[in-house]
């Protein structure tokens, strides 16, 4: 299974921008043992299966959970697509592997603890914390199933194909007619017609439609009262006993629905996104890494654009984009500073105020004080404008500190960019 495939797939479909991998997103991932747990609870048909995250637990968990099994699947649990076809750092090829069961505990111990690098982490891979064994069921026909929500109708959108288990968006693009999109009315609910049309895009071969259509109206139900962004199963399969199983789960959640699904975002898994982005959000700061040598504090996201913009047109590449927002306190600007000289490829510091709620001297104060705590090898451009913006000046003049100050946002970016190259 291409873990997120339906991101690039809906991009070219439905006008989404799966190519925004890179930025923070505002919903919360979870690994696919954490789904397949999740469907369960809403009687949708998922493999029996087990996360451990340790050689013992294997052992336990073969004992237990698997003890008349020949064969179990085992599944490195990584949040990034393209496990499958992964390659493990230590030079294993593979992050999902299908053997017998005296081996299991061999193949998860080559996993565990191991840096799984697939097309979606980047060269830098992620760590294995778990491994997810899974009964190895006897498929007879994959298909593809997915909710997401679509702007173009206002709600939920599901979307299924008769092919699975492959990559959905060479599959749509390739056979485009394949894919059945079933809009569903957020107010009215999915209805057995709407399921209905879903069950006949999956097209199944040997499970029984009615059940079939329970299952989608299950799955449709979880999307709703869980408050998902995504819902993605590729593939979900029916099996020699005539079943209809999610043999896979991928699911995404609404950072704005934390409140009313505390027992979901407990289960983020910090040590897989990016430590800076984790230590952003701490502070309350807004913070998403890209890939350049420019980094960027702002205040107000339309600034925050303007100044990557800007950069680029002179030259550059932005490292980042941090917005302080327009009531940061001298403490949040000292972490926004920290997040910024953590990251190694980042050669030159831009920081943009326009003060209007955000005062400049607030701004001038926490950067001297950063100075203070943080060791500043890389050159620093500072932008003031706007409120307190002579005393914010005159904290950064007396404080001795070597500064490169600029009239205006396109001043601020040819110095930075000439900073960042020097």
């Amino acid at each position: 299974m291409v873990r997120g495939s339906l991101g690039k797939f809906v991009s070219r479909s439905l006008s989404l921008a799966g190519r925004w991998q890179q930025q923070q997103l505002r919903r919360l991932n979870v690994h696919e043992y954490q789904g397949a747990e999740l469907m369960s609870k809403y009687g949708i048909n998922v493999p029996r299966g087990l996360a451990v995250g340790s050689v013992e637990e294997v052992k336990k968990a073969i004992k237990d959970v698997f003890p008349n099994e020949k064969e179990v699947v085992v599944k490195s649990q990584i949040l990034a697509g393209g496990r499958g076809l992964g390659t493990f750092k230590s030079g294993l090829k593979g992050g999902v592997h299908i053997v017998k069961a005296e081996e299991v505990e061999d193949m998860a111990g080559k996993m565990l603890g191991q840096i799984l690098v697939t097309k979606q982490t980047g060269p830098q891979g992620k760590i294995v914390s778990k491994v997810y064994l899974c009964e190895k069921l006897s498929l007879v026909n994959e298909m593809y199933f997915a909710i997401t929500l679509d702007r173009t109708t206002a709600g939920p959108l599901i979307i299924a194909c008769r092919k699975g288990g492959t990559s959905i968006e060479d599959l749509a693009e390739k056979f485009p007619d394949m894919i059945i999109k079933v809009p569903v009315d957020v107010f009215k609910g999915i209805t057995d017609e709407d399921a209905a049309k879903v069950v006949d895009g999956l097209a199944p071969k040997v499970a029984d439609r009615n059940a079939c259509i329970e299952q989608v109206k299950k799955l449709y139900k979880l999307f709703c009262e869980c408050d998902c962004t995504l819902l993605e199963i590729n593939p979900i399969a029916e099996t020699s006993d005539n079943q209809l199983v999610a043999a896979d789960a991928k699911l995404n959640f609404d950072d704005n629905a934390a409140f009313r699904q505390k027992e979901i975002f407990a289960l983020r898994d910090a040590s897989q996104e990016d430590p800076r982005e984790v230590a952003a959000a701490k502070a309350d700061l807004n913070y998403i890494g890209l890939d350049g040598e420019i980094g960027c504090m702002v205040n107000g996201a339309g600034l925050a654009m303007a100044t990557m913009d800007i950069i680029k047109l002179h030259g550059g590449t932005p490292a980042n984009f941090l917005d302080v927002g327009g009531n940061a306190s001298e403490g949040q600007v000292v972490e926004a500073f920290k997040i910024l000289t953590s990251d190694d490829k980042v050669k030159a510091i831009l920081v943009n105020i326009f003060g209007g709620i955000m005062k400049c001297d607030v701004i001038a104060s926490g950067i001297v004080n950063a100075a203070k705590q943080v060791s500043l090898k890389v050159p620093v451009v500072v932008r003031l404008e706007g409120t307190n913006v002579d005393q914010g000046k005159r904290i950064l003049k007396e404080s001795g500190m070597t500064l490169i100050t600029a009239e205006d946002l396109d001043d601020a970016a040819e110095k930075a960019v000439q900073a960042a190259s020097s």
